[in-house]
C-alpha cells in the first residue's frame, strides 16, 4: 500500500464551474446568484486575493470582458489577463445579469492576510533549515506551494509545486504534485498544462505506482479526455473509474456517472454499450429504478469489467466481495471534497441510454434535449462540445435505425424519430456527404425512400491493396531513380 495522498485539496474546482456559470447565458438567475454567492464567501473564507483579482479587477478581471466588475476605467477597453481565461468562462456568447462586484478595500485585507501567512511560512521553512531535517523543510515548502493554490496564484502555485518535485525524492510525493498541477490546469482550462502533466503523471505511474494513485490518474486522465472531445478514449478510463472513484478532489460522483455515461453514449459499440452502460451496476445503482436499482444496490449484480485488474489480484481472501455495492449514504462523503454532493436529477440520462439502447427513437429524440438543456448546457467541462455531442448522438441512432433495413421510407423514419420529413431529410443529407452513413435519399420518384448501400468489405480491401501497391511502386520508382542519380554522379 502507498502513502495517503498529499496536495489534493486545492485549488477548489467546483469554484472553476461558479465561474463558468457566471457567465454561461444558459444558467439561470438562481443558479448564478447562487455561484456568485459562493464565490464571493470562497475569497473571503480562504483569502483568495489574487484570484479575486484574476476575476473581477476593474481594468485586469476576466469577467470585465464579459461586463463583469462594478467599475470601468473611461477610455481603456477590457482585456483578458492571458488567452487561458477562455477556459473558464463561456466564451460563446457570454453574460450574466449578475455581477461579482470589486471591493478595493477587501482586496487590500486580502492581501494584507496573504503577506503575513507567507511570512510565517518563511519563518517556519528558516526555523527547519536550521534546526530540522529535510522532511520538516520540505513540509514547509508543501505549506506555500498549497497556499498558493488556495489563493488562486496559478504561475506560482505551479512554480512552487515545481520546486518541490526536484526536492524530493518520494515517488508517490512526486505523483500527488503533479496531480495537483493536472488540477490547477483544469481549473482554469490550460488543456496543453493537463496534456502534458498527464503524460508526465503517467510516466511516474509506470515506474512503481501504487493501486490508488493508478486508479485516481484514471480519473484524471478521463476527464482531460473528456475536455479535449476524445471521448472514444474518455469513456473506458471514465467507466473503470465508477467502481473505485476515490477522487473527490476531482468532482463528484454524480458529475463522475454524467461523464461516464455521456462518454459511453456517444462512442462504445452497441455490445460494449449494453455491457458497460446499460448494465453496469454501478451506473443502475444511480440511473436505475426498481427492483434493477435494488439489485444493484444490493451487490446482487456482478460489477464485471468495472473491477480494476490489480484490485481483484489483491483481494485475494475469501471474504472479499466479488460484486460491487454502490453505497449512496457515503457518495462525496470524503474530507477532501470540496461541497457536499448534490441532488440530481439522472431522468433524462435515464431515457437517454434506455431508449437508445431499445430503438425507441422518439423518447431518444426528447431524452438528447432534455440531457443538453440539463447537463451539456450548464457543465464546464462539457459546454464546449453539446453540439457535436448532439449531432453524434443523432447520427448513432440514424445508424442504428438504418443497419437494419435495406430500403426505408422517409415518412416512416421521420414518424418514428418524432421529427418533420423535411429535417431528417436536410439532416441525414449531411451525414450522407460527408460519409457517415452509406445510403441514398429517393425523393425524386415521388416515393420518398432512404436505401441503404451495404458496403462491400471484401472489395474495399481489395480497392485499399490496389491503391497501397500503386503508392509503393512510386515511391521505389523515386528511390531507385535517385539512387541512380546517385551513381551517375560518383562516375
Amino acid at each position: 500500500m502507498g502513502s495517503d495522498p498529499q496536495y489534493a485539496k486545492w485549488p477548489l474546482l467546483p469554484l472553476a464551474q461558479h465561474v463558468f456559470t457566471l457567465t454561461n447565458p444558459y444558467a439561470s438567475k438562481p443558479l448564478q446568484q447562487s455561484a456568485a454567492k459562493a464565490l464571493q464567501d470562497a475569497i473571503t473564507e480562504h483569502k483568495m486575493a489574487p484570484f479575486y483579482k484574476y476575476l473581477a479587477h476593474p481594468t485586469e478581471g476576466i469577467l470585465n470582458s464579459v461586463g463583469e466588475g462594478s467599475s470601468n476605467v473611461p477610455g481603456k477597453a477590457p482585456s483578458r489577463k492571458n488567452s487561458v481565461a477562455a477556459g473558464m468562462i463561456n466564451t460563446k456568447n457570454p453574460t450574466s445579469s449578475i455581477n461579482l462586484p470589486w471591493d478595493e478595500a477587501l482586496y487590500q485585507q486580502l492581501h494584507a492576510d496573504n503577506e503575513k501567512e507567507l511570512e510565517e511560512f518563511q519563518k517556519e521553512e528558516d526555523e527547519a533549515v536550521e534546526k530540522a531535517g529535510d522532511t520538516e523543510i520540505q513540509a514547509a515548502r508543501g505549506k506555500r506551494a498549497e497556499f498558493w493554490a488556495r489563493v488562486g496564484d496559478k504561475d506560482k502555485a505551479i512554480a512552487a509545486h515545481e520546486d518541490i518535485f526536484e526536492k524530493i525524492g518520494v515517488l508517490g510525493t512526486k505523483i500527488d504534485l503533479v496531480l495537483a498541477i493536472i488540477r490547477m490546469g483544469l481549473f482554469y482550462g490550460d488543456k496543453q498544462l493537463v496534456k502534458k502533466q498527464v503524460a508526465r503523471a503517467k510516466t511516474l505511474v509506470e515506474t512503481g505506482g501504487d493501486w490508488d494513485r493508478r486508479n485516481r490518474l484514471k480519473a484524471y486522465e478521463g476527464l482531460h479526455n473528456l475536455t479535449v472531445r476524445s471521448y472514444n478514449l474518455a469513456a473506458p478510463l471514465l467507466l473503470d473509474s465508477l467502481s473505485t472513484f476515490t477522487s473527490y478532489e476531482l468532482c463528484t460522483y454524480s458529475n463522475l456517472v454524467v461523464y461516464a455515461v455521456l462518454a459511453g453514449s456517444v462512442s462504445l459499440k452497441r455490445v460494449d454499450f449494453k455491457s458497460k452502460v446499460v448494465d453496469a451496476p454501478e451506473i443502475k445503482a444511480i440511473l436505475g429504478d426498481g427492483e434493477d436499482k435494488l439489485l444493484a444496490l444490493s451487490g446482487a449484480i456482478s460489477a464485471g469489467p468495472g473491477v480494476d485488474a490489480e484490485m481483484q489480484d489483491a483481494s485475494s481472501a475469501p471474504s472479499a466481495a466479488k460484486t460491487t455495492v454502490v453505497n449512496l449514504t457515503t457518495l462525496g462523503s470524503s474530507t477532501e471534497q470540496a461541497e457536499a454532493e448534490m441532488s440530481v436529477d439522472f431522468g433524462s440520462l435515464a431515457q437517454l441510454v434506455s431508449s437508445l439502447y431499445n430503438g425507441r427513437y422518439k423518447l431518444f429524440f426528447q431524452a438528447l434535449a432534455l440531457v443538453e438543456e440539463q447537463f451539456l448546457t450548464q457543465d464546464r467541462y462539457l459546454h464546449e462540445h453539446k453540439n457535436w455531442f448532439v449531432r453524434e448522438m443523432r447520427l448513432r441512432a440514424y445508424q442504428q435505425l438504418l443497419q437494419s433495413y435495406r430500403v426505408v421510407g422517409l415518412d416512416s423514419m421521420a414518424n418514428d424519430f418524432g421529427i418533420t420529413v423535411d429535417f431528417l431529410d436536410r439532416d441525414l443529407a449531411k451525414f450522407i456527404a460527408a460519409g457517415r452513413i452509406p445510403c441514398t435519399i429517393d425523393r425524386v420518384s415521388g416515393r420518398g425512400v432512404i436505401e441503404t448501400n451495404r458496403p462491400d468489405d471484401k472489395n474495399k480491401q481489395y480497392q485499399d491493396v490496389v491503391r497501397q501497391g500503386d503508392q509503393l511502386i512510386t515511391k521505389l520508382q523515386k528511390y531507385g531513380q535517385a539512387v541512380r542519380l546517385r551513381g551517375s554522379e560518383r562516375a
